[in-house]
């Protein structure tokens, strides 16, 4: 019930701001990339498999298809639930809804990170960013484009390598958050949750995943390999980040798209 109530909330108080939730006037955008045999995984990870029950005619007449599905909760556009790097945090299945809708702001940092491939959102690109669109409001999503989604299909290119095992994760090579700009995050502003068009909210030369600790702590989740970022206004779109839910998980499958309402 607590969690029906705050929902809402958070549709009343979208529909008196100036997100006018008109969704027959305006963009809906997929942030999401397809699951097949060819989705990129960590390279530790196993891939994702797809097999056939049934497809075709019955005995009875009718056609019918039917599958099976495999997959580690930790690829393709998915999302980090707080628990997978502190303990005693939300797991996927405890996350509350109203922290996976809300007003999202898109912070662009393609240009940086096409010139240095293991680049990490500072806290001056923040203060950047602000100083154009002003202070980052309360209770945003944030998503950061560093224009790795084109690469998508590419392991080489997307993430620096496309060897598996555990030595191929030395190799890795794509942008993250620095772990300054995500204390300043987690304790100057107040953002729902973070997402980016990376296999990883940290930097692909990471050992030690500062970053995730950094906001799991604070129960902040991470939307990764998110799709379509430069199809998004640095301000002004909402987004709905809905993922599997996993009793007991680290993280799963995500399904997020974005509307972006007319002016």
């Amino acid at each position: 019930m607590k969690r029906i109530l705050a929902c809402t909330f958070l549709i009343v108080s979208l529909v008196n701001s100036s997100f006018a939730l008109d969704f027959a006037n305006g963009k809906w955008v997929d942030l999401t990339h397809e699951y097949s045999e060819e989705t990129i995984y960590w390279p530790t990870a196993a891939p994702f498999k797809h097999t056939t029950v049934f497809k075709g005619e019955t005995d009875a007449g009718f056609y019918y298809t039917a599958y099976n599905f495999s997959a580690d909760e930790h690829g393709g556009t998915h999302i980090d639930s707080p628990i997978h790097f502190f303990e005693n945090r939300n797991t996927v299945d405890q996350i509350p809804i109203e922290q996976l809708i809300g007003a999202t702001v898109v912070i662009n940092i393609a240009e940086k990170a096409k010139a240095n491939r293991n680049y990490q959102l500072a806290v001056k690109d923040i203060l950047e960013w602000e100083s154009k669109h002003g202070v980052i409001p309360e209770n945003s999503i944030l998503l950061i484009n560093t224009g790795s989604s084109k690469f998508w299909g590419d392991r080489q290119a997307y993430m620096g390598t496309d060897e598996r095992g555990q030595d191929a994760v030395k190799k890795l090579k794509f942008p993250g958050i620095h772990p300054d700009a995500a204390k300043f995050l987690s304790t100057k502003r107040n953002i729902k949750a973070v997402g980016l068009d990376t296999p990883s909210i940290d930097f692909g030369g990471s050992v030690s995943f500062e970053t995730h600790q950094i906001l799991f702590e604070k129960n902040i989740p991470g939307f990764e390999n998110v799709a379509n970022l430069d199809e998004l206004p640095a301000t002004g779109s909402i987004v709905f980040a809905l993922p599997m839910k996993i009793k007991g998980g680290s993280g799963g499958p995500l399904r997020i798209v974005a509307f972006i309402p007319s002016k």
